[in-house]
């Protein structure tokens, strides 16, 4: 027996002990491959400011209208490229967000000015100072990412010990990796986006044109309790808890959390008007009792009572047993898709579980919507002869720079694809192309064979 033990004991040891190397290797071979592929990321960042650096300067020197266009679109597409980089890099705890802005400007600016007609309307004096401007600062980035590489080349630095120092809270600590990347960020800061702000049309400046349109008082935190009690439908009981949010700024708002016997909700609530921007009611969906469309019909109600007024629902779907319904405005039989509203409804009591209208009141004002300048007839030239088009009506989108356009919008059949197509009713050019989601197959059913 004694002997039997002890072979069982050498064989174990032998088991654990191979079983150990056999988890150092493949630990190891993870982290070989996550270090190389930080690297690569870091290295072809550095390339990439160097070419983006190079493609400004470029466009600085053209006097062809014919040619600065595709310049310009080639230093946005280095701009997301180098931004698609930034993120493949353990810098998510790290400050590093006033880089990516300002990649993010550049892009901006570069692609809107080369979407545009430069023979109609060239390059201003400002836009060309703006150029130059962007020149320069892209010049001091690129120096200090160079010294970056430098170190880590020269003093075979790890991006583990980054992506280590960062988890751990040791980020302070003395990192040339993280040093370089902050005095990167050091140097963009001054950079605001100011200087580029009469040039820019971001999603944040519509956010606060928009919210800025609001009509009504400023409410208390009283006031935001009240509100958010209704949309809860809370029980006399009811425990609330309001905060204030974007101090300063002109979206200021409240966030209220409101808990009762039916569970938590959620919401924040603009200051001024008392306006419901979001709204989440955590609690369990149980089987489902009405249909989708019934629920649509809730989702209408809603809208309907809580001011929301001329909405139409674009899209409806069911996921497990909840409802989600898009709603966008109509104003003069013209659908306006910047002004939309998500909503969830619980099919199970038919309840609102869900609800977003950032999208709408960033965007919702009193527009003068123009007579279209070009002919349904002559726009319908413009799409693919093999699309056939089931319908037509006119609409608001954004376009590529973030501007409200009015166009002709066709929903069209091509083979097995549906597709929803944007010409634009000013100047007849093609704004979008959208290919609408065909009904998700059931995998299970495909597995088994079955219809």
């Amino acid at each position: 027996m004694r002997g039997v033990l002890i072979a069982a004991l050498i064989v174990l040891l032998v088991g654990t002990g191979y079983w150990g190397y056999q988890e150092h290797k493949e630990k190891n071979a993870i982290l070989i491959n996550a270090e190389n592929n930080y690297q690569r990321a870091f290295h072809e960042l550095t390339y990439n400011i160097d070419i983006l650096h190079d493609k400004i300067g470029t466009a600085l020197a053209m006097n062809s209208r014919k040619s600065l266009s595709p310049a310009l679109a080639e230093v946005w597409r280095m701009t997301s490229q180098a931004n698609s980089e930034v993120g493949q890099l353990p810098l998510t705890l790290a400050p590093f967000s006033k880089t990516e802005e300002f990649l993010s400007q550049i892009g901006d600016f570069t692609y809107k000015t080369a979407v545009r007609d430069l023979e109609k309307e060239p390059l201003s004096d400002e836009e060309y100072q703006m150029l130059k401007s962007l020149y320069q600062k892209s010049a001091e980035i690129q120096d200090e990412l160079r010294k970056v590489q430098y170190l880590v080349l020269n003093n075979r630095l790890r991006w583990m010990d980054v992506e280590t120092a960062l988890a751990t809270g040791k980020g302070n600590t003395d990192n040339s990796i993280i040093d370089g990347f902050k005095t990167v960020e050091e140097k963009v800061s001054g950079y605001s986006e100011t200087d580029l702000g009469q040039f820019l049309s971001s999603s944040i400046k519509k956010k606060e044109k928009g919210y800025k349109n609001l009509k009504g008082k400023t409410i208390s935190k009283k006031e935001a309790a009240a509100i958010a009690k209704k949309y809860a439908k809370a029980s006399g009981g009811a425990k609330v808890n309001v905060s204030e949010g974007g101090k300063g700024s002109d979206y200021a708002f409240y966030s209220v959390t409101v808990k009762d016997r039916s569970g938590e909700t959620d919401m924040d609530i603009t200051k001024k008007g008392g306006y419901p921007i979001w709204l989440i009611k955590n609690r369990d969906v149980k089987e489902q009792k009405i249909s989708l469309n019934e629920a649509g019909n809730k989702a209408a109600e809603f809208l309907q009572k809580n001011g929301f007024e001329n909405m139409e629902m674009l899209e409806s779907a069911q996921y497990d047993h909840v409802g989600v319904f898009t709603f966008v405005a109509r104003e003069k039989d013209v659908r306006v898709y910047p002004d939309a509203v998500k909503i969830k409804i619980g099919l199970d009591d038919g309840s609102l579980i869900g609800f977003s209208a950032e999208e709408y009141l960033a965007s919702h004002n009193t527009r003068e919507i123009p007579e279209p300048a070009v002919q349904e007839a002559e726009a319908r030239k413009r799409l693919n002869p093999n699309l056939k088009v089931m319908d037509q009506r006119l609409a608001i989108i954004h376009n590529d720079a973030n501007e409200e356009v009015l166009c002709y919008e066709y929903l069209g059949v091509l083979g097995d694809d549906t597709y929803r197509v944007f010409v634009n009713a000013e100047d007849g050019t093609e704004e979008k192309v959208e290919k609408l989601q065909n009904a998700e197959p059931i995998y299970e059913n495909l597995i088994n064979g079955k219809a």
